[in-house]
């Protein structure tokens, strides 16, 4: 059953909330028409009306699909996870619906050779939004009776909504907000909300994902020794095998993804999400989790993240036992964990990092006690020692300092590279918190990623296009890509494969090549 709030007009959805949209292209083309599978098809002029579903957790499903794998069971932040419900052989009814920057498109078939388009042609009218990648709601939020004796809150509830069988429409509200559930047209001279029905046989399990989402998120693309690339876009984590264009997806989350970290054994991962409406099931936390089983090790932070996870790294020089986490509150609090010591993880300390905007975190691959964050105003030096953390500022001297630094990283000897809002980049002395050398006007404008590989090269992506490479000295190489305006800037550059570039762009696009050959986009 779907819904709507009028005709010709979409039901409003909030990006993070976790319900399910479905829309359409123009629905008043009887021609174009949506496979279902061999031999059925549905014309689109029949599918006029959205629908939404409240969700809380991931979606598992029995039935087949040859490019996506669902993670195992995991816990949940307060309480188990429920399995979703579809009804077979329902009419279904969708609702044009305008697109959001970074929430996934789903579709129930993945048709693409190699670049996915918006919406393929034949499922165009089936296409599904997502704003979140958790489960349907627990049935007896929506649906008010499953079982043989229906109980008497189940009954309750069916009291609540009202039954229009001239319509066939369901007419309730679901946390203050109404909605007209369309009852399948081969049931509704003998639906009635308060007579019992068994749980539908059929599942919907998540097959393909598109989009990234780069506009408002950094560092959030690597390449694995699985040769997947791992990002994310709204609740749902991606792990995407271009040669074998395979996606599997991590689907523990609850609310909207934010930031991603690997481990440096390349094999663990943590995700941190912001805060969603649902105070008890969508609290912000951080997740530890493995990238070939897709199961969850370790939730922790809780209870003591406010608002948003802002960013995450792991330690490095010893081994990754680590983990730094900011806090988006006004205080952007940052913690320091060790992520492995039980299941909650244990915080070792905490402290107020900064009034301002925090953009970055990252632990020195040389000195395990060394922590740099930057953002707003500011460029923050932090020694751990003893339970304690000292901080000390960046002094610019008498260079003009910049508004934002941007971007963060560290060389092989240990020393920080910064890229600022000016288009510079500084070099910060290791151990110490002044500028060590200057190059000025690196990029026209921000400089939104940087990358040191293992040869001591550099490489910078800035908000101008431009990917130039550098040397240890941070002399100009003479390699240069621009990027296509079509894509965006580039968000983030990760090395792949060889001397390949994978690249996440500010317009949610994913790119990949090298200095020799174009940039090719992989996802869009």
């Amino acid at each position: 059953s779907t819904s709507r709030e009028g005709p010709g007009r979409a039901t409003p959805t909030k990006e993070g909330g976790g319900r399910l949209r479905h829309h359409n292209h123009d629905t008043r083309d009887p021609s174009k028409r949506a496979t279902f599978g061999p031999g059925r098809s549905v014309s689109t002029s029949h599918i006029r009306r959205g629908a939404h579903y409240q969700s809380t957790s991931s979606l598992y499903s029995d039935g087949h699909s040859s490019s996506s794998v669902s993670p195992a069971p995991s816990p949940s932040p307060t309480h188990a996870q429920t399995q979703p419900h579809a009804q077979p052989h329902a009419q279904l009814h969708a609702q044009p619906h305008a697109p959001t920057s970074h929430a996934p498109t789903i579709h129930v078939r993945h048709t693409s050779p190699f670049v996915s388009p918006a919406r393929p042609a034949q499922l165009g009218a089936l296409s599904k939004r997502w704003a979140s990648t958790s489960d349907f709601a627990t049935p007896s939020r929506v649906t008010h009776a499953h079982s043989p004796t229906p109980t008497n809150s189940q009954l309750a509830r069916a009291r609540e909504a009202q039954y229009n069988p001239d319509e066939g429409v369901v007419k309730l509200y679901l946390r203050g907000r109404p909605l007209n559930l369309y009852v399948p047209t081969s049931i509704q001279e003998t639906y009635s909300p308060t007579s019992p029905s068994s749980s539908p046989p059929a599942k919907l399990k998540l097959e393909w994902v598109y989009g990234y989402r780069g506009r408002d998120c950094r560092n959030n693309v690597f390449q694995l020794p699985t040769g997947e690339i791992v990002y994310f876009v709204a609740a749902v984590v991606v792990l995407y095998n271009v040669e074998d264009q395979m996606q599997r997806h991590y689907l523990g989350h609850t609310d909207d993804i934010k930031c991603l970290a690997v481990h440096p054994n390349k094999l663990l991962i943590a995700t941190g999400q912001t805060a969603g409406h649902d105070r008890r099931d969508a609290r912000p936390h951080i997740r530890i989790w493995d990238s070939v089983s897709l199961n969850t090790l370790h939730i922790i932070g809780i209870s003591d993240i406010e608002r948003s996870v802002a960013c995450l790294a792991f330690s490095k020089a010893d081994g990754g036992s680590l983990l730094v986490a900011v806090d988006e509150a006004p205080d952007h609090n940052m913690s320091v964990w060790d992520w492995s010591r039980g299941e909650r993880g244990y915080k070792l300390l905490e402290t107020k990092c900064s009034a301002d905007q925090v953009l970055a975190v990252d632990f020195s691959p040389v000195d395990r006690s060394t922590i740099i964050t930057c953002g707003k105003n500011h460029i923050s030096f932090w020694s751990y020692d003893s339970g304690m953390l000292a901080k000390r500022l960046g002094i610019f001297e008498n260079r003009e300092r910049p508004k934002y630094v941007t971007s963060i990283s560290f060389t092989d000897a240990g020393n920080v590279i910064s890229g600022d809002s000016n288009g510079n980049l500084l070099i910060w002395q290791r151990g110490g918190n002044t500028v060590y050398k200057m190059v000025r006007g690196a990029h026209d404008g921000p400089v939104f990623s940087i990358l040191v590989q293992k040869d001591g090269a550099i490489i910078t992506g800035g908000k101008d296009g431009q990917i130039v490479e550098w040397d240890r000295d941070l002399e100009r190489t003479g390699n240069t890509i621009e990027i296509p305006e079509q894509y965006g800037s580039p968000r983030v550059v990760t090395s792949g494969r060889g001397t390949q570039l994978v690249v996440g762009t500010t317009r949610n696009c994913v790119l990949e090549g090298t200095f020799t050959f174009p940039m090719r986009p992989v996802m869009q």
